[in-house]
């Protein structure tokens, strides 16, 4: 299996090269650096100014390509690793046009600069990736660096059917590669109404659905067990805050960790479309984002 990665090496941000090659050491895969640059005009223009601009483009896919290469071939000797460049009006289709040639099963992107270093940051043409990809996509945060295999995925679970399709899913990677499996269902409290906190109704509800929350853990759990995992490699939480940046702190992140959510539920196409709150998890997550359609 190939896993393609985006890459662009006018961003100095070498965190998509680095987590591919940190997913592909778990699993043995092979990855295949893309660079997309401008592509020239449809009609000719006057003067050779498209002739020289095509020049110029290819000049810098091979330079990219070529310190794409190095890279790899210094920092990760031990992946199996090609790089290209290719040209494109559109970088997100010319990445999913080098996905679908290369039968790519991973597409792995960077993170935008406008976050500090460790944080996720959805660029517009990430995004738009992320709304037309029939494949899953892991996005790396921002100057991220593989210090550690990974050892752990943390899978945001909602309990629906489609939850479970991506539970079995996980789990057969999660045992294949010898990660440990948690499970995390997300609740946001919202500012409560003055009759609410008058008569407890939110405290109430948020009970009730706390109780809901974990039934359902139980029950995937028990699933897990019985797929095989020993209970040391299956854990559950029911993660609360005020924001889901205030959820996500109440958990612990390690070096070896990736954080795993499935697209929107109410999308029917199969395609890797984030919803309101998988848009949330991905965006205030502290560790690399498999999100899966």
């Amino acid at each position: 299996m190939t896993y393609l990665v985006g890459y662009s090496a006018h961003k100095e941000d070498r965190g998509a090269l680095e987590l591919a090659c940190q997913l592909a050491r778990a699993d043995s895969d092979s990855i295949h650096a893309v660079t997309v640059v401008p592509q020239g005009w449809p009609t000719a223009v006057a003067g050779d100014a498209d002739r020289e601009f095509e020049e110029w483009a290819a000049q810098e896919g091979a330079a990219c390509a070529e310190e794409a290469q190095r890279y790899l071939t210094e920092a990760h000797p031990d992946i199996p690793s090609q790089t290209s460049w290719v040209t494109g009006r559109s970088v997100p289709q010319a990445l999913l046009d080098a996905a679908e040639r290369l039968e790519a099963t991973l597409i792995v992107v960077g993170s935008g600069d406008d976050v500090p270093s460790g944080r996720i940051d959805l660029t517009s043409k990430t995004s738009r990736l992320l709304h037309s990809a029939g494949l899953p996509m892991a996005v790396a945060p921002r100057a991220y660096r593989a210090g550690a295999p990974i050892t752990r995925a943390t899978l945001a679970f909602r309990g629906d059917d489609e939850a479970w399709s991506l539970l079995d899913r996980v789990a057969e990677i999660a045992q294949r590669t010898g990660s440990s499996l948690r499970l995390v269902t997300f609740a946001i409290k919202r500012p409560a109404m003055l009759t609410a906190r008058v008569s407890g109704a939110e405290t109430m509800v948020m009970e009730a659905w706390r109780e809901r929350a974990t039934a359902e853990q139980h029950e995937a759990v028990q699933h897990l067990l019985d797929m095989g995992f020993a209970k040391d490699n299956v854990e559950a939480v029911v993660a609360i805050g005020r924001s889901f940046g205030d959820a996500m702190d109440t958990l612990e992140w390690g070096r070896g960790d990736v954080m795993v959510v499935g697209s929107s539920s109410t999308q029917k196409l199969a395609t890797v479309f984030l919803g309101s709150n998988s848009s949330k998890i991905v965006k205030n997550s502290p560790v690399p984002v498999i999100v899966v359609p």
